[in-house]
């Protein structure tokens, strides 16, 4: 319990980037159909139009592993206080961000784009704090 307690603002925001992740790629699974549909509306007048099943199925894929690996820096954390899986996830989480804040600003939207640097924020802030462990 030591490590956790030493550890309680990554491990916070690591169950955050998890909630986000695993949430939003549970979601997207459940729902393909009605994401897909919604996104090729969102992207219509976009380059990125044409390319929009095989995005969002890459989009799935790296949240779900984002999420997973913040899930296993957590376990990592509470039983040995080691970062390395935390930082990976951390890392897989930011590079998702901005792959979902690029796809909000090419599509114009911009109240979208907003919301995407609130979820950068505490990602950002946690890899800062995993890089300077």
């Amino acid at each position: 319990m030591n490590n956790l307690h030493e550890n309680i603002t990554e491990v916070l925001l690591l169950i955050f980037l998890i909630i986000t992740f695993l949430q939003s790629g549970f979601d997207k699974v459940a729902d393909w159909k009605g994401n897909l549909s919604w996104l090729k509306g969102h992207f219509s007048e976009t380059p990125l139009k044409n390319t929009v099943p095989l995005l969002l199925g890459i989009i799935l894929i790296i949240e779900v592993i984002a999420g997973a690996l913040c899930a296993v820096g957590v376990v990592q954390f509470i039983l040995d206080g080691q970062s390395n899986m935390a930082i990976y996830g951390t890392i897989l989480s930011c590079i998702t961000l901005l792959f979902l804040l690029f796809g909000q600003r090419i599509a114009k939207d911009y109240e979208g784009a907003k919301t995407i640097v609130i979820y950068f924020m505490p990602a950002i802030f946690l890899l800062y704090l995993l890089a300077n462990k």
